[in-house]
């Protein structure tokens, strides 16, 4: 057998999903008929929504409270998030044209997620999480006009963890990949209305440069927490782009450092609503053949005067896929490239409003062999690297009316790249897009 197909005949079996990281949170001893004092464990089921959640909801689940002289009990829970918009956005948002048309104004209204989670614990040390997506948004039209209304869900994340200690952890099986906080973030947990557009690109769909769905990859994974968890460190190997059966795979790494609490969500929080105390700085990288990708991120959660807290997300990252000439090269898809990214929000506790604001920004700095080998704008590197770099920058405002349960959304964010003109020349164009979103999250 061919070692792609055994790795992925393997990872296969480690059915789905996890604990929150294996973590298992103190709580008040409490004493039995015979004096004797019991443990409680919590064991929270759900990656995509941040622990604080069922630390402050009506909702807590303590799923795992069974004396530990009894025998171990498997434990299931189901849940759903959903992300539904109505939404205005000009043509020309995700492209480089300059044509009058691209300034016209579509409409539409959006199944823009929709996830069924199903989380457990199948023994002690050992969890599974498997979520569902759709592959595209209900009610979004193709290129002929046709709605999409009948759309089969895909298998998005299919994981397994086993916890052997707090410091080492393997979780192997379909999940979330990124050297970067953005990149590792829970849907439902977002700040912004979405994800960044820039900080990973490169592995969202099937036809990117490293095929995913929505940022996942098949591989193994290991975490841990050091120095009083305070150090979070991940390192992990996944299949990667398969070129053939020789093709290297790829690795990806991070570390963290948390200065305040620490944080130990698996897909992290996007905001804590006030209630964080989270300074976390972190560094990674994410490499396989000639496609190197590393960063730096600092997250800064904590509370601001009486009334609230002030949320912080921000990365920088350089990328590149070398030269295109390379064996198993990357160089044609992804040119050399520098990427900062931030989001700024405060959070209103007795209002439960959040206004944010966010910029990202895209430089490209092709080699000229990049260049070439490019789809866009031929063998100019100058007006490559002009036409595949740009700027987005947006804000808008929550209302967190029951917390990362239900809440509604409006935003406002453009979109400034450069196109050709009817004369040939290159210009700047801004175009933008406008949403309210509402989000459920139930249990």
């Amino acid at each position: 057998m061919r070692k792609t197909s055994m790795l992925t005949c393997a990872l296969s079996t480690f059915v789905v999903w996890g604990a929150y990281a294996g973590d298992k949170l103190p709580e008040p001893k409490e004493k039995d008929d015979k004096d004797k004092e019991v443990k409680k464990e919590r064991f929270i089921p759900f990656r995509e929504v941040p622990a604080r959640y069922f630390d402050v909801t009506d909702k807590v689940l303590k799923t795992d409270t069974t004396p530990m002289n009894e025998p171990f009990t498997p434990s299931v829970q189901v849940g759903a998030i959903a992300h539904m918009f109505a939404g205005m956005q000009q043509n020309g948002f995700f492209s480089n044209s300059t044509a009058e048309s691209a300034s016209n104004w579509g409409k539409s209204f959006q199944m823009y997620r929709g996830r069924v989670l199903v989380g457990g614990k199948l023994s002690e040390k050992g969890s599974f999480f498997i979520e569902t997506d759709l592959p595209v948004p209900v009610g979004s039209t193709d290129g002929a006009g046709t709605k999409n209304l009948f759309i089969a869900p895909i298998l998005l994340d299919c994981q397994y963890e086993h916890n052997f200690s707090n410091a080492f952890m393997v979780i192997a099986g379909l999940q979330l990949v990124s050297h970067n906080r953005n990149g590792l973030q829970g849907a439902a947990g977002l700040m912004a209305n979405d994800f960044t557009f820039y900080q990973y690109p490169f592995n969202l769909f099937p036809s990117s440069p490293i095929p995913g769905n929505f940022g996942r990859d098949l591989g193994i994974n290991t975490r841990g927490f050091l120095l009083e968890d305070k150090l979070e460190y991940r390192l992990g190997v996944f299949t990667g782009r398969r070129f053939d059966d020789g093709a290297p795979l790829r690795v990806v790494g991070r570390l963290v450092y948390n200065f305040l609490d620490p944080e130990k969500d698996f897909y992290y929080a996007g905001t804590k609503l006030g209630s964080g105390k989270t300074i976390a700085l972190a560094a990674g990288f994410d490499v396989q053949s000639t496609y190197t990708n590393v960063g730096t991120d600092l997250f800064i959660d904590i509370p601001l005067g009486e009334n609230g807290g002030l949320t912080l997300n921000s990365a920088f990252t350089v990328v590149g896929g070398g030269d295109p000439a390379d064996t198993y090269s990357f160089g044609a898809e992804i040119p050399n490239t520098s990427i900062t990214y931030a989001e700024l929000g405060y959070y209103f506790k007795s209002a439960k409003i959040q206004p944010w604001i966010r910029w990202e920004g895209k430089h490209v700095n092709a080699t000229d062999d990049q260049a070439a080998a490019g789809t866009v704008a031929g063998n100019d590197v100058e007006d490559f690297d002009d036409l595949n770099s740009g700027t987005i920058f947006g804000g808008g405002i929550n209302y967190w009316f029951n917390d990362y349960g239900t809440n509604l959304r409006l935003s406002y964010t453009t979109s400034t790249q450069k196109g050709y003109n009817a004369d040939g020349d290159i210009e700047s164009v801004t175009y933008g897009q406008l949403w309210a979103q509402l989000q459920f999250f139930i249990f």
